[in-house]
């Protein structure tokens, strides 16, 4: 039955800006322009970096007379190109991407893979714009294509084994994962998506051994303790699946799924009012949501009336 109770919630897009070096052809001030873009995306100015990456689109390539080169019609207007422009277009499509701007980040992911089709991150970065389509199979191509440019590219594979899991391709997803862990260790990412992916499996203590190194690479990470707190629920661990709601709650407001987990362990638990309140809040967030969570509820109430009759 908790099997049924419960939900998490899975995703992983990790993008990757890629820095590349001029060509002797490259001029310089496009060269600055590139870096000025950089600069203004470290600044949280990703307006200010989609206009100096347009500049330097503009300026490493010979455009028609009819291409602009803020917009997305000098990808098939380019005559001769810079090989540097590739990278221009990667990370404009990054910026574009992060103001959701996800057509024109495909366009710009597609317009860097004309000019340069080796290029891994391009692939990598396409995949996650195609995701965002619902496009998993062309994000699954995608994701094997970087991986056999370059079998070391840490982020395709946690990429790729979360879109398996999405999937169904559990066995494949945990590989990528194992993987990517080999790759990079330090890093909490392919941890906590195991974890998940654990849980997924019913490997509850292996769930939690995850998101325990997880939490300790990364002790600010909001869906860490949102999946810790999943698997101590699905291992009746109430009073300690709180504490980690809550903690997930605290470090990211919006994570919707630990509402809907903390309203279900707080009616597991007797605390009604505390329960609507989270009630509340996920359907506020995410009002598609409201039927399920009714539903769950009602088990919820069903488990807590059976645990007053033992």
């Amino acid at each position: 039955m908790r099997r049924q109770l419960f939900h998490f919630f899975l995703t992983a897009v990790i993008v990757l800006f890629v820095f590349a070096s001029a060509t002797a052809q490259t001029p310089n001030s496009a060269i600055n322009h590139y870096r000025d873009g950089a600069r203004k995306v470290s600044k949280g100015d990703i307006d200010g970096a989609i206009e100096e990456y347009s500049r330097a689109i503009a300026l490493s390539s010979r455009l028609s007379s009819s291409s602009s080169a803020s917009g997305s019609p000098e990808a098939n207007a380019v005559t001769v190109v810079d090989p540097f422009t590739a990278y221009a277009y990667v990370n404009r499509g990054v910026a574009r991407y992060r103001k959701e701007d996800f057509e024109g980040a495909l366009s710009d992911f597609n317009a860097a893979l004309r000019i340069k089709p080796g290029l891994a991150k391009a692939y990598l970065n396409r995949a996650a714009a195609l995701r965002e389509f619902d496009d998993l199979t062309g994000a699954l191509a995608d994701l094997n294509k970087a991986i056999s440019i370059d079998s070391e590219l840490f982020a395709a594979y946690t990429n790729r084994g979360a879109l398996k899991h999405d999937m169904g391709d559990l066995a494949g997803a945990r590989q990528d994962f194992d993987r990517a862990i080999t790759i990079n260790s330090s890093s909490h990412e392919p941890y906590y998506l195991r974890g998940y992916l654990k849980i997924t499996t019913t490997d509850y203590d292996g769930a939690l051994a995850d998101f325990n190194i997880a939490l300790k690479l990364s002790p600010q990470l909001g869906l860490g303790y949102q999946g810790r707190g999943t698997a101590f629920m699905y291992k009746s661990r109430f009073d300690e699946a709180l504490v980690d709601f809550t903690r997930a709650i605290e470090l990211d407001p919006e994570l919707t799924w630990a509402y809907f987990n903390r309203s279900l362990t707080y009616l597991v638990k007797g605390e009604e009012s505390l329960a609507q309140a989270d009630f509340n809040r996920c359907v506020a967030l995410r009002p598609e949501l409201k039927g399920e969570l009714e539903r769950r509820s009602l088990i919820a109430r069903q488990i807590r009336a059976r645990k007053a009759e033992r």
